[in-house]
């Protein structure tokens, strides 16, 4: 074929991870958002849905050991990351077969725990291989916007999920609803399947092509230059604020939003399907100005800036919602709450996430970025696993009072985080390996 590869184009770059983002979106709009939401209307009680939320944030952790192993082990002439992501849409196809055959999930929820493990577990690791390969392909000048289109379209795939998914649930069956998911994912599966890394690569295993030499030089073939190399970087100040600040939004916002589903629908008379459409009509609205503005702003305004008004405003929002408890009933301002929350979350999302990414070396980036994004994920389990015990021990107004009080904490690491000073460290450690490189060649 004489598609041009992500290497050589800029738009296709673009194009393959809003794919990419939009197809991690599908499983986790009905798993993060519309089964819990589902689960609340049901009847099951906070710990029962926290215990499932616990399940589908777990295998988020173990990218710390996928992300390593996808930068030491790969199929070169198909591309260093990409048989990965192949790997991993088929682990989703599969995984999305397997939960849609769990038998009465809602009177057999340890069995639907595990598929949603194993479900959760194969979206992990297309997560790292998407990660790793934008990492890899992504020049430094567009990662900004770049984020801005892969936070945006996972937005949307999550909304879409949300509003097929809990209309077929409805409608149909958990079975009929998850199925269509994967149908989806088979769809989209082709975009990967037909854009090479590199020109020249082979498109799959049977078919003609070669390994690049760019990708050839790039791979890392030894466990100890991977290994020490992350302990340098990771030994930087700096880069442990970056795993803090990704530790604590990550888990406020899984306590925040597992929260919200049960809030509502237990306190405002909504049901799932209800939650589900405003929720994926917020996801549409901070999709799209992800992938418009996201970037943007951040490019134009800088990061720390913008941040720190998306925090303000989401802890101001969540502030009014607490003292103001006679707007609960209100349906117009608990969706316009959502619809605004979703909003800035997406835009502070792609900002601490711009960081991370920036905050890398390049020497062992992919595993460097997904490392990052694995303590996010620790810090979703983290949120979620606090939702049992808050609630179940305090009164909503506190319970909220607990996310505004874990962006606090992470408006203070923003504020002492020095990102001029962890790229000249991470110059000077790039340069110190460089020489020894040279006089290891010379």
């Amino acid at each position: 074929m004489n598609i041009p590869a992500l290497s050589t184009s800029a738009f296709l770059r673009y194009f393959n991870f809003i794919v990419l983002y939009f197809v991690e979106g599908l499983p986790q709009g009905m798993i993060f958002i519309g089964i819990p939401a589902w689960l609340a209307t049901e009847g099951k009680s906070v710990s029962e849905i926290g215990s499932f939320a616990v399940a589908c944030s777990l295998p988020w952790t173990f990218k710390f050991v996928v992300a390593p192993l996808m930068d030491r082990y790969t199929y070169l002439p198909m591309g260093r990351k990409r048989p990965w992501v192949l790997l991993s849409h088929l682990g989703l196809i599969l995984s999305l077969i397997g939960i849609a055959f769990v038998p009465d999930p809602l009177n057999n929820l340890q069995t639907l725990n595990i598929a949603a493990f194993i479900l959760s577990s194969c979206g992990a690791i297309q997560d790292a291989a998407g990660d790793a390969m934008a990492v890899d392909v992504i020049p430094d000048d567009q990662q900004a916007r770049a984020n801005g289109y892969m936070q945006g379209s996972r937005m949307l795939g999550s909304s879409l999920a949300l509003v097929l998914g809990s209309w077929a649930l409805n409608q149909y069956s958990f079975k009929i609803a998850m199925l269509l998911i994967c149908v989806l994912v088979i769809i989209l599966t082709f975009v990967p399947l037909l854009l090479r890394e590199k020109q020249g690569e082979k498109i799959l295993p049977f078919t003609y092509g070669k390994s690049s030499p760019a990708s050839a030089e790039m791979q890392i073939s030894s466990w100890p230059v991977i290994l020490k190399a992350l302990f340098e970087v990771f030994s930087l100040r700096n880069s442990i604020l970056v795993v803090l600040l990704v530790f604590i939004t990550q888990g406020a916002y899984n306590f925040f939003e597992h929260l919200l589903p049960i809030f509502t629908v237990k306190n405002t008379g909504w049901t799932n399907v209800n939650y589900s459409q405003i929720f994926a009509t917020a996801d549409i609205i901070g999709g799209v100005g992800g992938i418009v503005l996201g970037g943007f702003l951040i490019e134009k305004f800088g990061k720390k800036t913008m941040i720190n008004i998306y925090f303000g405003v989401i802890a101001g929002l969540t502030l009014t919602l607490i003292f103001i408890k006679t707007l609960w009933s209100n349906t117009m301002f608990m969706d316009g709450f959502i619809i605004t929350y979703r909003l800035f979350n997406a835009f502070a999302k792609i900002g601490v996430f711009a960081i991370a990414m920036q905050c890398c070396s390049r020497n062992v980036s992919a595993s460097q970025f997904t490392l990052y994004m694995t303590f996010g994920a620790t810090g979703s389990i983290a949120g979620a696993a606090l939702i049992g015990p808050i609630k179940d021990n305090f009164s909503w107004e506190i319970s909220f009072l607990f996310f505004v009080g874990f962006l606090a904490v992470a408006w203070f690491i923003l504020k002492i985080l020095n990102i001029d000073q962890q790229i000249g460290k991470i110059n000077d450690l790039e340069k110190k390996h460089s020489e020894k490189e040279l006089l290891k060649t010379g």
